[in-house]
This record gives C-alpha cells, sequence and structure tokens, in this order.
C-alpha cells in the first residue's frame, strides 16, 4: 500500500469514527483533543496513524470499519505501517 492510499485509509477511518458519536466521544477523550483539532489535523499521516492505532484497539472497530468500506480488515494494519510510526514494533 502506498502512502496516498494509507492517508486515504486514515481519512476513511476518521470519518467511520466521526459519524459514531459514542465512538467519536471515545476518540477525543484518548486523543485529548476537541474536534476543531481534528479537523486541522485531519490531513497530517502521523495524526492519520494514531486514527488508526484507536480503531485497532478493538477487533469490533476493524471490523466494523471494514464491513463499511468493503476492505479486508487486515488492510487497517497495512495502512497503518505505511503512516509515520506505523514500523515501530507494538510492545505487550
Amino acid at each position: 500500500m502506498t502512502r496516498e492510499q494509507a492517508i486515504v485509509t486514515g481519512l476513511q477511518a476518521l470519518s467511520h469514527i466521526a459519524i459514531d458519536e459514542d465512538l467519536f466521544g471515545a476518540f477525543l477523550n484518548q486523543a485529548g483533543t476537541d474536534a476543531a483539532d481534528v479537523r486541522a489535523r485531519a490531513m497530517d499521516p502521523e495524526f492519520l496513524g494514531f486514527v488508526l492505532d484507536f480503531l485497532m484497539q478493538d477487533d469490533a472497530r476493524v471490523i466494523g470499519f471494514a464491513t463499511t468500506q468493503a476492505i479486508p480488515p487486515e488492510d487497517v494494519a497495512v495502512a497503518r505501517r505505511a503512516l509515520p510510526g506505523g514500523d515501530t514494533p507494538e510492545w505487550t
């Protein structure tokens, strides 16, 4: 996946989150930001990486997003790896 494709996926994920009031509230809370800041940073690849990280914290979020976009759920992780910070290993 190219970086440009990953940005599109990140924007689609942000839109998916924003249309669900509860999910968007959880996102804003975790991000420690507000809707105005989200709008201002929407095209920032690093911020979009955070958006995808947020989705990937819950399988149901990933599956819900992937279903609405008609993409394989694995594409979320592929897109994340194409954005800044995506090549950093996750430690659990």
